[in-house]
């Protein structure tokens, strides 16, 4: 008898803990899914329905992404009042996005993020000619490039936090670029007021991959200011010069002494308007900067005194494109009220170098069969008193 009432209770026990244990899985799944809002943003003119998903955190952090571009429409970021803020460009009216988006506000980009030289390159062999859409050379992966693509989300159910799950397949020949290419992005908001992207691809055939995210910054919250109060940390020590059409010279040059040297925080302004040739080809900042270290790392540190904000990057890419919004032209109404003027927002876009695919010197970002491409961002927010 007391041999079957211990068994019995053993039972019990196991029962007990992995009925919780279940409990706790389905609440967390459960908040999780909370934490996820799902609603109708826009129609293309080609009539496909495009969908928002609103991640929020527990601190009130909340991230808007769209099915279209995978676009990042919307980014909240706390001040030293503790007020939340959007702090990253976007359209007011969905059809801006759908119509161009000339400044890839927001944007996943791909196949290939930045320039590539005369909008071509050659690969075992064979010469590939993809699309023309920067005068002479290709950018952002050609007009019709990822920012451009209908993505498939799924918001991940088994997730530790609010994460959305963005695939989209590139087919062999997809503006110019060889094999097709699958690629999942996972969007995760965590807790501690930071988005981690992480970014994977496999492909048929060997390609060139290189993957970003467009978002242009204003930690001020106020779209009508300029960006250039705001102190701008990078952790490198060599930058990539261009020529007159942004192609990297295939040069290193050390930044020390340049207006260049962002290894000690600085206002953005300080230098931005120095008689200096390379800040006159990209009317500004426009330039890839050889990042410190490797594998995930911090790289870079963007604090904006007046609110108090700080935003921190890491990644374990070896590049950062510092733009300084140097095209924003005033054509389309901020969110806030007022134009997107110049300098009126900053990008620091995480990738392989301009050019790589011409450039032998440079890490390569050719993609085989067989083989994965993966790689992960942090943008982490906090406040400084």
């Amino acid at each position: 008898m007391k041999k079957i009432s211990y068994n019995l209770i053993i039972v019990a026990l196991l029962c007990i803990f992995g009925c919780n244990k279940k409990e706790t899985n389905q609440k967390t799944q459960s908040e999780n899914m909370e934490n996820i809002q799902v609603s109708d943003y826009g129609v293309t003119a080609k009539g496909d329905s495009i969908k928002k998903y609103t991640l929020s955190n527990k601190n009130g952090m909340k991230v808007e992404v769209i099915n279209f571009g995978g676009i990042i429409t919307s980014m909240t970021a706390p001040d030293k009042n503790g007020k939340y803020e959007d702090v990253v460009l976007g359209f007011t009216k969905p059809e801006d996005y759908f119509t161009g988006n000339p400044y890839y506000f927001g944007a996943l980009i791909g196949r290939y993020g930045n320039r590539i030289a005369n909008a071509k390159f050659t690969l075992e062999g064979k010469t590939y000619d993809i699309d023309k859409n920067d005068g002479s050379n290709s950018l952002h992966g050609g007009k019709e490039g990822f920012h451009t693509k209908i993505w498939n989300i799924e918001p991940v159910k088994d997730a530790k936090f609010p994460t959305l799950k963005l695939t989209y397949t590139s087919e062999d020949g997809e503006e110019g670029y060889p094999g097709k290419l699958m690629t999942t992005v996972l969007y995760t908001l965590i807790d501690d007021d930071a988005l981690e992207i992480s970014y994977e691809a496999t492909t048929d055939k060997a390609t060139v991959v290189n993957l970003t995210q467009h978002s242009y910054f204003n930690l001020s919250g106020n779209f009508t200011k300029t960006i250039t109060d705001h102190e701008l940390q990078i952790y490198a020590d060599k930058f990539l010069p261009v020529n007159e059409t942004l192609i990297p010279t295939g040069k290193e040059k050390a930044v020390k002494g340049s207006p260049f040297d962002f290894t000690v925080s600085k206002a953005i302004e300080k230098d931005i308007n120095a008689d200096n040739d390379q800040l006159k080809k990209g009317k500004g900042y426009d330039h890839n900067w050889i990042l410190n270290g490797s594998g995930l790392r911090s790289i870079a540190k963007v604090y904006h005194p007046e609110s108090g904000r700080v935003m921190e990057i890491f990644t374990d890419e070896p590049g950062v494109q510092f733009y300084s919004g140097n095209f924003l032209d005033g054509k389309f109404d901020t969110k806030t009220g007022g134009k997107n003027e110049f300098r009126t927002g900053f990008c620091l876009e995480t990738q392989h170098f301009p050019d790589s695919p011409n450039q032998t010197s440079f890490p390569s970002t050719e993609l085989k069969p067989g083989q994965k491409y993966q790689t992960k961002t942090i943008y982490k927010f906090s406040v400084k008193k």
